[in-house]
């Protein structure tokens, strides 16, 4: 019998192509919203897609980064950004905050699973290993927010967005220290993520703001 661990690059490469894709999807929402140009969606796509993983790379002195290495998905980026234009502005969608909500959380519950799984082997201390997932998966959102001249939706909404990040870092690595298989441990880590986040939009549960 194959062990299911063989499968981990395959799998890990197929989640980060899926995150991207979220991500990419939630930059041309907020680009059309700003009514930019064609050029500026696609910027705006890019430093949402790429934007975390590539801060992560960075942190870990990783070369290539992830995007260098695989061409096939700067190519998708830009398939999908291309033909979301065309159909958002034929089909005239309401772009509306509600609807960017749905692909930003996907693509951070897998950004955070794939940003501290690959950081787990590179013997650092578990909470590095966390927060290098909590970077993946928020860093991409607030560039792209910055560059759309407003305040990172993680950081002004008040429903828990790098919080629920960083406990699906730690579930997944408690997963991993439980001996579970490398691929079900990035998975629960990722399906944690996106499950806190989904309740906390569904619920409307707020963090306190800063009050004076």
């Amino acid at each position: 019998m194959i062990s299911p661990e063989l499968f981990t690059p395959k799998i890990l490469t197929a989640i980060e192509v899926m995150a991207t894709l979220a991500f990419a999807l939630s930059g041309v929402i907020v680009g059309a919203q700003k009514r930019l140009d064609a050029v500026g969606v696609v910027v705006v796509a890019f430093l949402a897609a790429f934007g975390g993983g590539t801060l992560r790379d960075l942190l870990l002195d990783k070369r290539p980064f992830f995007w260098v290495t695989h061409v096939d998905i700067l190519w998708l980026v830009l398939l999908l950004t291309a033909v979301c234009m065309m159909f958002i502005r034929q089909k005239h969608i309401p772009k509306t905050e509600k609807i960017i909500l749905w692909p930003d959380t996907i693509g951070l519950g897998l950004f955070t699973a794939t940003g501290a799984f690959q950081a787990i082997n590179t013997d650092l201390p578990y909470l590095v290993v966390v927060l290098m997932g909590v970077i993946t998966g928020v860093f991409g959102g607030v560039l792209r927010d910055i560059v759309c001249n407003e305040i990172p939706n993680a950081f002004k909404d008040h429903r828990p967005y790098a919080l629920c990040a960083f406990i699906g870092g730690w579930a997944m690595v408690l997963a991993i220290e439980l001996g579970l298989p490398n691929n079900l441990s990035i998975l629960i880590g990722a399906l944690s993520t996106i499950a806190l986040r989904a309740l906390a939009i569904n619920r409307n549960i707020s963090l306190p703001a800063w009050r004076l």
